[in-house]
């Protein structure tokens, strides 16, 4: 281990082993610190988003959704299954391997980089010194020309729901149940609440999800957010808005534990439920813990994110910060982003990062995403704007898939029709937006995307038909009038 670098990355999630990799590619001697440990107490990479994340919480969802399609769904295809069953820790087994895999894998990339991976803590001192500590407790002060920050986020705990990592769980330890409640809370009906609800609902859990906001998923296009409602009640998930917990307790019934939840519900009135598993998903949190010395410099805002500008830059000279640790959405793909930005920034390139487009998706069945502006948005900002939309119902490969739920959404300016936001719930989602949003990086327009020849049978035929729309050209349903 050398004690100098040119850049020195605090953090190995998607937005710190992507800036790390980068910055070693672009000729910087580089280290990138990690305080994770495995079950195994070895250091280990890929942040949240790895180990208790994105990815963990997609095996699960993926896992549960076939045991759905297999007890409910492959009947109607003409497939005989029989008597269909879950084993819940084969199935925590499997992601927990796929987890291990992927964890190596990037283990294996900083390695090829020649980067260099040290496991412990690390803490930014003045003049861009960081003490280290390694799992050993042996402390190294490095030094670098730059160092990037990039520790990521927790689970914000709420007084009235403390976690007991028993009945009463956050994000993470959702996902190590060894068997299906057969009565479960979640309290947060935002992306983390759906994904993890719907693996549970799906596998046989009664799902109860408190939400104290009024409006449903208020930061998606509101006719999206309206029309997902509808397919989640079909799929019997029980989400009620304008709840507020109150109070939780743990008791004994026979011979097993439960969690009496206390809450008002949207006529103010106080109402009690009990569970056998309660989901605290009301949001994450910058991890700065530890971070930062007093003699750093670096100055935090009022939500407690490092102040950051556009490029990613701190109030320290020399120190940068990405990901969830700073302002905006905490998803891994605009962290991974603004590691390249800032990695090629420090190498002496002149790249910006566009946060006009950045997708958002939810993992449900049927997927939601989105990107740009929704409806509300652009109608807010004054400005002239048509519509398109277009259901996965009139899609001949959606209806043979028995995948017919849900619609495409696209937004484009009443004057020079470039696309403002696409809004898609239904299959494929987010490999759909992902069409849109690179339309958009090129300032598309609808028409563009309705000259746009498309496969056929495909699920990509409701972006079309939805970009046809916009300007009443749809074929394959009745057009609209254009807004004036």
């Amino acid at each position: 281990m050398s004690n100098k670098y040119d850049v020195i990355v605090i953090g190995s999630g998607p937005a710190g082993y992507v800036a790390a990799i980068r910055a070693a590619q672009l000729g910087l001697k580089t280290a990138c610190i990690e305080k994770w440990k495995g079950k195994d107490g070895k250091g280990v990479n890929g942040g949240t988003c790895l180990n208790v994340g994105c990815i963990p919480s997609k095996a699960l969802l993926d896992s549960s959704h076939k045991y759905h399609e297999a007890k409910v769904s492959f009947g109607s295809h003409g497939i005989g299954t029989g008597d269909v069953s879950i084993d819940v820790p084969s199935m925590i087994e499997r992601k927990e391997r796929i987890v291990k895999q992927m964890a190596g894998g990037v283990a294996g990339l900083l390695k090829a980089n020649k980067v260099d991976s040290l496991y412990g803590t690390g803490k930014l001192l003045a003049n861009r010194k960081v003490q280290f500590v390694d799992f050993e407790d042996k402390e190294t002060i490095l030094e670098a020309e730059n160092v990037i920050l990039a520790s990521g986020s927790i689970p914000v705990n709420i007084p009235v729901a403390l976690v007991d990592n028993d009945v009463i769980v956050d994000s993470t330890g959702a996902l190590e149940f060894q068997e299906v409640p057969e009565r479960l809370g979640v309290i947060g009906a935002g992306v983390i609440g759906l994904e993890l609800g719907s693996v549970w609902g799906r596998l046989g859990s009664k799902v109860v999800l408190l939400e104290a906001m009024e409006s449903f998923l208020a930061m998606m296009d509101q006719q999206i957010s309206k029309e997902a409602q509808k397919i989640y009640k079909k799929q019997h998930l029980d989400i009620r808005l304008g709840c507020r917990v109150t109070g939780t307790e743990v008791v004994e019934s026979k011979g097993k534990k439960e969690v009496v939840v206390t809450y008002t519900d949207k006529d103010g009135k106080d109402a009690k439920e009990i569970f056998d598993k309660l989901i605290v998903c009301v949001g994450r949190r910058p991890f700065t813990d530890g971070l930062l010395s007093d003699e750093s410099d670096v100055k935090l805002d009022e939500r407690g994110s490092i102040y950051v500008n556009d490029l990613c830059s701190t109030s320290a000279p020399g120190v940068w910060a990405i990901g969830d640790v700073v302002r905006g959405p905490m998803l891994a793909h605009k962290g991974s982003e603004e590691g390249v930005m800032v990695a090629e920034r420090i190498a002496g390139q002149k790249t910006v990062m566009n946060y006009d487009i950045i997708p958002n998706v939810i993992y449900t069945h049927p997927e939601i995403a989105a990107v740009g502006r929704t409806e509300e948005q652009i109608k807010a900002d004054g400005e002239p704007y048509n519509i398109g939309t277009f259901p996965f119902q009139a899609i001949g490969r959606a209806v043979a898939a028995d995948e017919s739920d849900g619609m495409v959404k696209i937004i484009a300016h009443a004057d020079t029709d470039r696309i403002l936001g696409c809004h898609i719930v239904g299959p494929s989602a987010p490999d759909l937006v992902q069409q849109i949003a690179i339309a958009m990086e090129f300032g598309s327009t609808a028409e563009d995307i309705g000259m746009t020849v498309f496969g056929h049978p495909t699920f990509s035929e409701a972006v079309k038909e939805a970009a046809l729309a916009v300007n009443g050209h749809a074929i394959h349903m009745p057009n609209r009038k254009k807004r004036k």
